[in-house]
């Protein structure tokens, strides 16, 4: 199963140090879990690279033969205002930092920085611009009132312009890595929407579904994150959580709203580093799931009173969907008696009754 680069566009390297862009690249794909790179060793060849490719961000050194950093940046930011450049330093020059940014870089970085910083860097280069892809997304879909895959929202069935509206939505962000919050009242459809991002994304692991209603918090822990062996009583085996199961795809959290304060904890932890535990170890595991949540609840009432963290929300909150009940949609009706007829005859092996 190949496995899907993150992000969705190319993260470009520009060293002339073979051994530093070689540390770099594991810094990156182990802690950072980012596997979309490039490489380029030689200053000259920048550019070109830029032209054949489609690169978001670019990691750039600031002291090489042939061409400076601070000369590429200048390049890149007058012929590629969209991509984002971060400047790596040998050195920590204050002024030269200051001249960088004012230039155009999006961030400035000594390469002696601890890992977690750098990587905390350059994962904030790389959400401004999901967000700029997801932007033009959005407003091409809406622009043009188009819907690239309608087949994926088939088993919804619908002509409500609202939700038409919400289908070319979740087009545009679909392919997204941060969350998707889907709310609405029971029986609007909350998991099929959930399987239609997962076809959308393109993900090729699978969409892992779990109803965290009920569940305290030790349960909720084990069944996400899994066990190694002896991690409790009656724990004889390692255990794979939820996560894991989910690798590559979707994992799909139905009824957050329920989540007892610990699990919220739990979840806003792993929303942030993308990192989580299995009961029992002392070695993280990497996230590499796109999660998708989902809850009839109001979180803000939930959250003014205190029963819901307002840091996990906002985190939650990076795309939204509220789905509208079928009272605010009465034109479905009629489709959905269709629909429910044709379904029953089926079932039954008879012929679908007609007015």
């Amino acid at each position: 199963m190949e496995k899907k680069l993150y992000p969705p566009f190319g993260v470009l390297l520009v060293d002339d140090e073979l051994p530093w862009l070689r540390s770099l690249s594991l810094t990156l794909e182990g802690p950072g879990g980012i596997t979309n790179l490039l490489q380029c060793q030689d200053s000259r060849e920048v550019m070109s690279v830029l032209e054949q490719n489609d690169i978001g961000l670019v990691l750039l050194d600031l002291t090489m033969p042939q061409h400076s950093g601070e000369e590429l940046l200048e390049q890149i930011v007058t012929e590629y205002p969209q991509i984002r450049v971060i400047i790596l330093s040998g050195m920590n020059q204050l002024e030269t930092a200051v001249n960088c940014m004012r230039a155009g870089a999006f961030d400035y970085f000594v390469k002696t920085v601890e890992e977690e910083r750098l990587v905390d860097g350059v994962r904030r280069a790389i959400r401004m611009v999901e967000l700029e892809y997801e932007n033009r997304a959005i407003r091409t879909h809406f622009f043009h009132d188009q819907i690239d895959a309608p087949e994926v929202f088939a088993p919804i069935v619908t002509n409500s312009p609202a939700m038409r509206a919400r289908f070319q939505y979740l087009e545009a962000v679909a392919p997204s890595s941060q969350p998707i919050l889907i709310t609405g009242e029971s029986g609007v459809g909350k998991e099929l929407v959930a399987q239609s991002i997962h076809t959308l994304s393109g993900n090729s692991g699978a969409l892992v579904t779990v109803n965290v209603a009920g569940l305290d918090d030790n349960v909720f822990a084990d069944t996400l994150f899994g066990h190694v062996r002896g991690a409790f009583t009656g724990a004889d085996n390692v255990r794979k959580g939820m996560i894991e199961k989910a690798a590559g795809g979707t994992l799909f959290l139905d009824e957050i709203g329920d989540l007892s304060s610990a699990s919220q904890v739990k979840l806003l932890r792993l929303l942030q580093n993308g990192e989580y535990y299995p009961l029992g170890s002392d070695q993280p595991k990497q996230m590499s799931a796109r999660v998708v949540v989902a809850t009839h609840a109001d979180l803000d009432a939930k959250m003014a009173a205190g029963e819901f963290r307002r840091d996990l929300y906002y985190r939650l909150y990076s795309h939204h969907v509220h789905l509208p009940p079928l009272r605010e949609r009465k034109d479905d009706l009629p489709l959905l008696l269709e629909h429910f007829l044709a379904e029953a005859a089926l079932k039954l092996g008879k012929k679908k009754p007609t007015p």
